[in-house]
C-alpha cells in the first residue's frame, strides 16, 4: 500500500499531524523505534498510578484551539502544578511569588519585596551574556544562590555563566500569593494516562512499533510519498555537521509501601550535595486512592548521542551547527517537526501547534 506520508515518531508531533491529515483524507503510517506510543510523554499504570516514566509532564495552554484538540482523544482533570524547592532543609514555594519572597525575608506585600529585590538585583546596560547574569538582573544573589545556581549545574551538567541567557526566562516570576506555575487558562492531565491518549487519536491510524527508521530507510521512504522526521535532525543526515548536544536524564522509579511520601507531586532539590535534581511523586497528579506510592528521582547524565535526548542545548555552538542541519532540510521535501528535529525546547502544546501548522503548510492552506 502507498501511504501519502510516512510519519517517523509517534510523540505528539507525529501523532497530531498523522490525525489531522487522516481527517482531511490523507492516508498516513506511523512507525517509532520505541515499543509504545506517546514519546516522552508515555505513562505507565502502577498500582492505579499513571507513572511518567520519562519525567513529570502537564499540559497547559491558552490556546483554546489546542485545548479543544486533545480533549477529544481524552478526559483532563484540572491538576494545576505548584513544585516545590528544598533547600538548606527549608521548603520554598515555586514560581517565585509572594509565597517564596514571605519564606525567605518575611515579606508580607508586594512593595517590600519588589524593594528587596531591586536593591539587589544586577544592574546591566546591555543585554545578560549568560543564564547567571539573566539570573542575577531578574532576582539578585540571595534567590539565584539559593534556588538556582547548584539546581542549574545539576540539570545542565554546565557552569551558569556558560549557558544561555534565555533559558533562565521560563521561569516565571510574581507579585501574588499564587503558586500556579504556569499561569495559563487550561491546564490538567490526562485522566486515564498520556499513553491511552495518544493511542485514541491514533485510532483507524497504521502504526508500527519497534522500527528503526535508519535500518531500513530506503525501504520505509517508498511506502510514502512524503516524510515526516520529529527525530534527531542530525541523525537524519548523518551528523554531516557534528553533534547536536542535548541535556539527558537518568530516571530512578521506586514503588514504596506508603500511601504518601512528599504530600506534593514535584519537589526540587537544589542543594549541590543531593545528586537529583527533583522527585516526583507521581500519584498526586491523579489524586490516586492507592495505598502505595511510585516516586522517581530525576538524575542529570552526561550527554552521548547513545542517550535518550530531552532538552537541547541552543548555546552559540549547537545553534551554529543547527542552522546548518536546517539549511539542509530545506533542500528536502522531508517535513521535519518536534523538539528533536525543530531543536527547540518545546512544551507539549507547543509541539501540536507545531504539527497543526506543518499540516496546514502541507495543504497548502493560508490560515
Amino acid at each position: 500500500m502507498k501511504y501519502d506520508y510516512l510519519v517517523v515518531g509517534a510523540g505528539f508531533f507525529g501523532a497530531t499531524f498523522a490525525r489531522l491529515m487522516t481527517d482531511a483524507g490523507r492516508k498516513c503510517l506511523v512507525i517509532d523505534s520505541r515499543p509504545h506510543v506517546a514519546g516522552n510523554a508515555y505513562t505507565e499504570r502502577v498500582d492505579d498510578i499513571d507513572v511518567h516514566v520519562y519525567g513529570a509532564h502537564i499540559f497547559h495552554t491558552d490556546n483554546q484551539k489546542i485545548w479543544e484538540f486533545v480533549n477529544r482523544f481524552g478526559e483532563f482533570n484540572n491538576y494545576v502544578n505548584s513544585p516545590k524547592a528544598l533547600a538548606n532543609n527549608k521548603l520554598y514555594s515555586l514560581p517565585f511569588n509572594m509565597n517564596t519572597f514571605y519564606q525567605l525575608w518575611g515579606c508580607v506585600t508586594p512593595a517590600q519585596a519588589q524593594t528587596i529585590i531591586e536593591s539587589q538585583r544586577l544592574k546591566l546596560d546591555r543585554p545578560a551574556e549568560n543564564l547567571e547574569e539573566q539570573a542575577l538582573s531578574l532576582v539578585g544573589p540571595d534567590i539565584y544562590h539559593l534556588l538556582i545556581r547548584e539546581y542549574t549545574r545539576k540539570q545542565w551538567q554546565r557552569e551558569p555563566r556558560d549557558l544561555p541567557a534565555f533559558i533562565i526566562k521560563r521561569l516565571p516570576m510574581r507579585w501574588t500569593y499564587n503558586d500556579d506555575y504556569f499561569g495559563d487558562r487550561y491546564q490538567g492531565i490526562p485522566v486515564d494516562g498520556y499513553t491511552n491518549l495518544v493511542k485514541n487519536m491514533l485510532s483507524g491510524i497504521d502504526v508500527e512499533l519497534g522500527i528503526d527508521y535508519f535500518k531500513d530507510r530506503a525501504h520505509l521512504d517508498s511506502c510514502a510519498n512524503r516524510v515526516v522526521f520529529t527525530g534527531r535532525i542530525d541523525e537524519f543526515f548523518d551528523y554531516t555537521h557534528g553533534e547536536l548536544e542535548y541535556r539527558t536524564l537518568d530516571f530512578d522509579h521506586e514503588t514504596l509501601d506508603i500511601d504518601n511520601y512528599q504530600g506534593n507531586a514535584v519537589i526540587n532539590y537544589c542543594d549541590a550535595d543531593v545528586p537529583w535534581t527533583r522527585i516526583v511523586e507521581h500519584k498526586h497528579f491523579n489524586k490516586s486512592h492507592s495505598k502505595r506510592t511510585v516516586i522517581t528521582r530525576e538524575l542529570p547524565g552526561v550527554w552521548t548521542k547513545d542517550k535518550v535526548p530531552y532538552y537541547p542545548i541552543n548555546d552559540a555552538v549547537n545553534q551554529t551547527r543547527f542552522d546548518q542541519y536546517q539549511t539542509l532540510a530545506g533542500s528536502t521535501s522531508v517535513i521535519f517537526g518536534g523538539r528533536l528535529a525543530e531543536y527547540r525546547y518545546y512544551d507539549m502544546h507547543q509541539v501540536i501547534g507545531s504539527a497543526m501548522k506543518a499540516v496546514r503548510l502541507a495543504l497548502g492552506e493560508t490560515t
